[in-house]
């Protein structure tokens, strides 16, 4: 079952009385639980005749549904300046959006791809086509975005990480993993099949991709080993390291580029 409440204004945000905020719950029978989802819509879309592209927008450990809206209130500038329907998931604390190999209850690569997906098309005037949907994220949004994009083709042409945790394997003991892959020295397999880093050395797809990474992070050796790998297997991307940190103040000025650069594909398209 799926209920819509409509938020016209937050309190802690300063936005436009015009903008239009939507909360989307979806139940998930395999996760026993409805989940929020932030949908960010264009002024003036319920004018509009045509349908609009989508970005999934995914945040990182500890967030949650709203945190990209209340962290970086332009958030909704940027879909009218793009004319684009942002989706807001929410993954839960720790979730990494995977389907746990240990625990039937965490299922948040389902719950996006099975669930969210397509209620989000049935409700709102979206362009039904992976060319005209694009996943990004913040740190484990990062590493989500690319994993699902990754495991999802035919759902998504572009992608996107900024500060992304895109391998598991050095980070064993942090930000709930176990929980999630169990313990690295007895199912080493679990940590391989989930790390974006081993998924791209193991495929070749005709995606597109956009990863950023700020110079002091702590993920920043990742992101350059990720690049590497995407540059001896020639695969599309556009990659950048800038001044900055783990930190609200870099995703700030990093997310608009990933809306440039999705909105200048969708044109292709």
């Amino acid at each position: 079952m799926v209920y819509r409440s409509l938020l016209f204004y937050l309190a802690f945000i300063s936005i436009p009385l015009s903008a239009k905020i939507d909360t989307l719950f979806v139940y998930s029978e395999e996760m026993k639980k409805e989940i929020p989802n932030l949908i960010i819509l264009p002024q003036g879309i319920e004018n509009l005749s045509e349908s609009l592209p989508m970005i999934y927008l995914l945040h990182g450990a500890g967030g949650d549904f709203d945190n990209w809206y209340r962290r970086v209130p332009n958030i909704q500038n940027l879909a009218d300046e793009f004319n684009c329907i942002v989706v807001c998931p929410d993954g839960g604390k720790t979730s990494w959006y995977l389907d746990s190999p240990i625990d039937p209850e965490m299922r948040y690569e389902s719950y996006i791809t099975d669930l969210l997906i397509p209620e989000v098309d049935r409700i709102y005037p979206t362009l039904n086509s992976p060319t005209q949907r694009a996943i990004t994220g913040l740190s484990m949004g990062g590493h989500g975005a690319l994993y699902l994009a990754l495991r999802h083709p035919e759902l998504f042409s572009y992608a996107g990480s900024m500060s992304g945790g895109v391998d598991l394997r050095p980070f064993s003991n942090n930000w709930g993993l176990p929980d999630i892959l169990g313990n690295a020295s007895v199912y080493p397999h679990h940590w391989e099949a989930h790390s974006v880093l081993v998924l791209i050395e193991n495929i070749q797809t005709d995606q597109e991709f956009i990863i950023d990474c700020g110079r002091d992070d702590f993920f920043l050796d990742v992101n350059r080993a990720l690049n590497s790998v995407m540059d001896d297997k020639e695969i599309s991307h556009a990659y950048s390291e800038r001044p900055g940190k783990h930190n609200w103040k870099y995703w700030r000025g990093s997310v608009a580029e990933h809306f440039h650069f999705f909105s200048a594909h969708f044109k292709k398209n």
